[in-house]
């Protein structure tokens, strides 16, 4: 790969970059990895209860206040505040919103957790490595984009554009009480959008620090961060496979739907979804994953069960595909599945609850943010980012359809390990630093 030339930093910039360092970013990452757990956890499960990022939302304001931004929180429901935070500019001059969320994903079984003790909250470094839940997602990337903008205000930088820090509630759940909130109900809007979530990839650990004159060209080849442009979509669908009830003993006469909806399980796992190929496909095409699967009743355990249900998440959704296509394509694969089974049938519909999540087009290359972060990225890691459409939901996707050009960017990693969460500490102190420089070129500088 060759390393591309970059020109030096201004004294500005260097000033700007010697305020963000290792120390100091695992320090506010520690301390927001913790803050609020266990009860930011949110499960995107409907029936259960949602998180309270309250604690978190607090402490996040608090920091934003001492930047001396102007800080507002929203709230859709209790103990739920989204936060606004923002340095005004010039007006008419550019506007970009920097955003990340406060819930987390739940850490359901803290005995897998070896890596931090067994308390999946202790941010505990291996190496390079930070292992705790939120620190790829998305904690971690949080920490870099409050420690960008500090580093930017500790600097004297006086930006010409408007930045607004939109931290939201509820991502984990497709983002009704967060972005979705802070967009159509309290109006929030600006120019661009980046989102600070996992989109890293490779091993550090493969990179010869030592060699400084060719540690920008060993980089790119081992490690870095994609540029997402897009994002697939997702549902939840369930499947319920309805038999013929019986007594255990008499398995002649029944038709027991969890014997039957094992039948239709590697079918589904195989089936193909129609759709158009987009320019921009996710590494995940268009597929199911069995996330949940119920038959039987309490206190029917000497009868064969007569319904089984089956919950799919429906991934890697490209732009075209809608919740009636899928149902149809889901339908299809049952019937076939079944078919000469006068007695048994399949209901298939979307899970009460859930939201449908929509694709979204790309955001060209050649326009902001896109052109700004591309630039920054060259200069400071010697190489062209990677491209691609991101399989996972985040706000991104909200702030899209409210037809802003938003775009996913983040040190986490894409596709991180779901017990024994980790973050690379070298991969976001970089980022750390792409994001102030890159907001520096997106927004000016006041003259």
């Amino acid at each position: 790969m060759q390393q591309l030339a970059t020109p030096p930093l201004s004294d500005l910039e260097a000033r700007v970059l010697s305020g963000i360092t290792e120390e100091r970013w695992l320090a506010l990452a520690t301390e927001l990895i913790r803050t609020g757990q266990p009860r930011s956890g949110n499960p995107l499960d409907p029936d259960l209860p949602p998180a309270e990022e309250e604690a978190i939302s607090m402490l996040v304001a608090g920091k934003l206040e001492a930047m001396g931004m102007q800080v507002s929180k929203h709230s859709a429901q209790p103990h739920r505040p989204n936060v606004l935070g923002v340095l005004r500019g010039r007006e008419g001059a550019p506007s970009l919103i920097l955003n990340d969320h406060l819930d987390t994903y739940p850490a359901v079984e803290p005995e897998k957790w070896h890596m931090t003790d067994f308390d999946p909250f202790k941010a505990t470094r291996h190496g390079d490595l930070l292992y705790a839940r939120g620190t790829s997602d998305t904690r971690g990337n949080l920490a870099a984009s409050l420690l960008a903008v500090q580093a930017l205000v500790e600097s004297g930088v006086e930006l010409d554009g408007t930045l607004m820090c939109c931290y939201t509630v509820d991502e984990e759940r497709n983002g009704s009480n967060g972005s979705i909130y802070m967009l159509n109900e309290v109006g929030l809007t600006a120019d661009y959008e980046i989102t600070a979530e996992p989109t890293a990839w490779g091993d550090v650990s493969k990179t010869d620090t030592s060699k400084t004159d060719t540690f920008k060209t060993d980089t790119c080849k081992t490690w870095g961060m994609n540029l997402s442009i897009a994002n697939s979509g997702h549902c939840l669908v369930e499947v319920t496979v309805r038999g013929v009830k019986s007594h255990i003993w008499r398995p002649d006469i029944s038709i027991n739907a969890i014997m039957e909806a094992a039948k239709l399980l590697p079918n589904l796992q195989a089936m193909a979804f129609s759709h158009t190929p987009s320019e921009f496909m996710g590494h995940t095409p268009p597929c199911c994953s069995v996330v949940r699967i119920r038959g039987g009743l309490p206190g029917e355990m000497q009868f064969s069960p007569d319904t089984c249900v089956i919950t799919l998440a429906v991934v890697g959704i490209v732009p075209g595909m809608t919740l009636a296509g899928i149902v149809c394509d889901i339908e299809r694969v049952g019937h076939q599945t079944f078919a000469g089974s006068n007695n048994l049938g399949i209901d298939v519909r979307q899970v009460p609850g859930s939201l449908f999540v929509n694709a979204t087009e790309p955001v060209s290359v050649e326009e902001e943010p896109c052109r700004s972060l591309r630039a920054v990225y060259r200069r400071l890691m010697g190489c062209e980012p990677g491209v691609n459409r991101k399989n996972a939901f985040n706000d991104t996707i909200r702030f899209r359809e409210a037809g802003i050009k938003a775009v996913t960017f983040g040190p986490g990693e894409d596709g991180w390990a779901v017990d024994n969460e980790n973050i690379s500490i070298t991969k976001a102190v970089m980022a750390t630093r792409i994001y102030a420089l890159t907001i520096m070129q997106i927004l000016g500088l006041r003259r």
